[in-house]
C-alpha cells in the first residue's frame, strides 16, 4: 500500500500551540507528516529559517512520523518531490476560507493530482497566530499559553525580556 504523506506548510514564524494541534492531529491520520517552512517573502521573519526549523523540531522530537523540513518554490512541486499527495492547512475562523480556498484553487490549477485538506483549529487555539505570539512576547506578555515553552523563551531572548 502506497504510504500517506501529507504536507503541513507554513512560515511558522515562530510555532505556536495551534500549529501543534493541526500537526497532532494530522499525524493520526497520515503515514508521514512533512511540516515544511517556508520563507515567506510578504513577512519580514523574526527568527531565520533555521531557528523556526529547530523551534518546530524541539516542539515535535516525540512524534515519530513527523519531519520537518525547508523548502521554497512552488508547494505543489515540492510535495510531488517527497510523494506528497495532500496538504494540510489549519483553519482558525472563516476569514482564513477565502484566502485559503484562493491557495487551493492555484495549487488544483499546477497539480490537480494533489489534494487539500482543511482542518479546523480546537476552539481554544482559534484566536492565536504568530504575529500576534510577536507582540505579546515583545511587550513581555507571557505567552506560555499559546506557544510552546521553549518557543516563549526563544521569543523573550528576541526581545531581550528577562523572565
Amino acid at each position: 500500500m502506497k504510504k500517506r504523506i501529507a504536507v503541513i506548510p507554513g512560515s511558522f514564524d515562530p510555532i505556536t500551540r495551534g500549529h501543534l494541534d493541526i500537526i497532532i492531529r494530522s499525524a493520526k491520520l497520515f503515514d508521514e507528516i512533512h511540516v515544511s517552512v517556508l520563507h515567506n517573502t510578504k513577512k519580514e521573519g523574526l527568527f531565520t529559517v533555521e531557528e523556526r526549523i529547530a523551534l518546530i523540531e524541539a516542539a515535535v522530537s516525540d512524534i515519530k512520523n513527523v519531519k520537518v523540513r525547508y523548502f521554497s518554490g512552488l508547494l505543489v512541486d515540492y510535495c510531488q518531490s517527497i510523494n506528497a499527495n495532500t496538504i494540510v492547512r489549519g483553519l482558525r475562523a472563516v476569514s482564513d476560507f477565502e484566502y485559503e480556498m484562493q491557495l487551493t484553487s492555484m495549487n488544483k490549477k499546477l497539480n490537480d493530482e494533489i489534494e487539500t485538506l482543511y482542518m479546523m483549529t480546537n476552539n481554544q487555539y482559534s484566536f492565536i497566530s504568530s504575529s500576534m505570539a510577536k507582540e505579546v512576547a515583545k511587550f513581555g506578555g507571557d505567552v506560555t499559553s499559546i506557544v510552546p515553552n521553549h518557543v516563549a523563551e526563544a521569543l523573550w531572548s528576541k526581545f531581550d525580556i528577562k523572565k
